[in-house]
This record gives C-alpha cells, structure tokens and sequence, in this order.
C-alpha cells in the first residue's frame, strides 16, 4: 500500500487488511488450540506439550500486556491438567519454560507497546509537517479546476522531496511542482524551504524569472544554513506554470524538470522547453539565464503537471511508464478521474511497488461554452 494525499479524502485500510489483521490476533489463540488438541489426541511419546511456550511468545507481538498473561496462564493450566493424564511428560521443565517465556512476553509486549506510541506521536508530527508542506488545494481557484496527487513510495512515509503548491496571485494562477535531489530530512527541508517561498514571492514578482530567482535564493540560503556532505549535489528540479486570469494562455518556466503534458482537442502535446533553465541551487555552476515560453490555453485545456517518478515507474521488464501514450487513451475526463486513473494505472504498471516518491497536478480551463449550453 502506498500513501496517498489526495484533498477532502482520508487513506482507510482496505477491507482485505483489515481482515488479514483480524486472523493475525487470532493466530496465538488458533496455535494454543492446536498445541493442545494434539497434545491430548497424539501418544505422549510425540509431546507436543512441549510447544506451549511458543504461544505467549507469538501473542507478545501483537497482544498487550493483560491478555499475553492471560494466554500464558492458560497455557500452564493445560500442562498442569496433561500432567495428571501423562505422569512422564517432563513436566517441571515445561512448566518452568512457560512461566519464562510468558514473563519475557508480558515484558516484550510492554515495551512494543511504548514503541508503538512514540512511533504515533512521531507520525502526528509527520502529519501536521505534511498539511503544512503539501497541504490540501482547493478544487477551485479563478475557476480553473486543480486536483493533487501524491505517492509515498514507502508506507511509513509521510513527507519526501516532491513538493507542489498553488496560488491565485494578482497576476494569475501560479503553479509550482519540483523533486529536491536526494531522500529524507534534507531533502523535506529544501522543499520546505522552496514552498514557503514560493508562497510569498508569487504574490510579489510580477515576472516568472523573478519569482524563479527568489527560489534559488531560498533554496542557496537554505543549503548554506545546513551544510551536508552533499551540499554541491544538494538541487531541485522546478516548474512554474502561470495561468493569467482571461489570456487564453499559458507561461510555463522549466528548470530541469520534466515537461508537462497539455490536452488541447484531444491532441496531447509535450511542453519540452524552448531552452534550458538551470535547476535551483544550480545557477552559480552553470548560469542564471531563465527561459519562459507561451502556449495557448483556451477553454476546456487541461495541463497535467508530475515529477520524475511518473515517468521513471517501471514494469517487470524494466520498461518506463509511457504517460504520453498514456494521456491518449484517456480522453477528456476531469481532473480528478485523471489522477485516480493515474494512481491506478501506475501501481498496476509497477506490479504494486514504486521505487520513488511521486506528486501530480492535474490542471482544466474551464469550458465556458459547455456550461452555458450543456449537452
């Protein structure tokens, strides 16, 4: 299972889980029952008694405290009744190891237990860091219709590089999607660091090329404020996309990332950058010349923005994932249906494993003609 932030829903656990789940609390109950039935239908000779501990040891991993006792006093009271059927069982030696082991349970049970509540206090951090990194979008902004998308390629995972944000600014809607190089801490931290930016500048820079350079700066500062030992490979792929309010157009700043897909007609096409802009954190090494490029954006467009492990997802063979054949076969369908299918499609594709973090944002001009004369 991967984790999904999609807005307005919660992930639950799929009926299947939760029934697996289920037989797994039962498995130490489903064990002593075994032990014991053979214990008294099989000739003392086989001893399956002897395999009595092996049921609080299993019920530590999942049961608390109490019922792991309770399991193991019950244990001790099947082999202190087996004792009086068969004299000869050696029952000093069982009983002393079910008391052993049921004690070492109990304790085993007990600090699992603290584990797993440190561990929920760090995921509630984990959480509230995400809400503020990828919070929820509105489905809505200056009538253009955004849904999000993200994949965690681990379950345990919350947060990774892949960051996206969206603002409604006074000179238009502006998108930004981006993957800082690298995993864990630092690379949560630089796109923390762009993100917020990104959410001041874009309702101060009047240019894409000076809201691009407010990033770098951010993400230059934030690199030299926390040093590592990657520091000169420390870099992040970005896309600005802005959307002024009645163009009929589009302004898109490409910085190393991949280019998006935009449906017109039906037609999908590539927006592959006229000219290379740098990646942030990158321009002292290789410039700081920013490059925007115009494509039209008429009513009942869409745009799907995404990061590299989309098109980096591969199937058992070791192919890539083919999006833009992909888009083809979709059809016009909103935003939202088209990130669900993508999520769908992606995890069939990889056979249920993605080996990378994954963020999308699907955007749709709305078509005006269509609502004032539906179909």
């Amino acid at each position: 299972m991967h984790f999904v932030i999609t807005p307005g829903r919660l992930r639950r656990r799929r009926p299947t889980d939760s029934g697996r789940w289920e037989a797994a609390l039962l498995s130490p109950v489903i064990l002593t029952v075994l032990i014991v039935g053979l214990a008294f239908s099989t000739p003392r000779e086989i001893a399956f008694s002897r395999l009595l501990p092996a049921a609080p040891a299993l019920a530590a991993a999942m049961w608390p405290v109490l019922p792991t006792l309770l399991l193991g006093a019950f244990c001790l009271l099947v082999m202190i009744g087996l004792s009086f059927v068969y004299t000869d069982l050696g029952t000093p030696y069982t009983v002393a190891a079910i008391v052993a082991v049921t004690l070492a349970a109990a304790y085993a049970s007990h600090v699992r237990l603290q584990r797993e509540e440190t561990l929920f206090h760090v995921r509630l951090v984990a959480d509230a860091a995400q809400r503020v990194l990828l919070r929820p979008l509105p489905r809505l902004v200056a009538d253009m219709e955004i849904e999000s998308l993200y994949l965690a390629a681990q379950e345990q995972a919350r947060i990774g590089g892949d960051f996206y944000e969206v603002a409604d600014t006074p000179y238009g809607v502006r998108l930004l999607i981006g993957d800082v190089r690298g995993k864990g801490l630092p690379a949560v931290g630089a796109a923390a660091a762009v993100v917020s930016s990104f959410r001041e500048a874009a309702y101060d820079e009047a240019d894409l090329r000076g809201l691009i350079h407010r990033l770098e700066t951010s993400i230059t500062r934030h690199s030299a404020t926390f040093p590592a030992q990657d520091l000169p490979e420390r870099f992040a792929t970005a896309l600005l996309v802005e959307i002024p309010h009645g163009s009929g157009r589009v302004r898109v700043l490409n910085c190393g990332h991949p280019p998006p897909l935009l449906v017109h007609s039906g037609e999908i096409r590539v927006l592959e950058p006229t000219a290379a802009s740098p990646p942030l954190n990158l321009a002292t090494l290789i410039g700081d010349r920013y490059y925007v490029d115009t494509v039209a954006f008429a009513p009942g467009d869409q745009l799907l923005l995404y990061t590299d492990g989309v098109t980096e997802t591969r199937d058992g063979t070791g192919e890539f994932f083919p999006l833009p054949d992909w888009m083809r076969r979709q059809g016009p369908v909103p935003p939202r249906e088209l990130l669900d299918r993508l999520h769908r499609d992606l995890l069939h594709y990889s056979g249920g494993r993605l080996d990378d973090d994954i963020a999308a944002l699907a955007v749709r001009c709305p078509d005006t003609g269509a609502q004032e004369h539906p179909a």
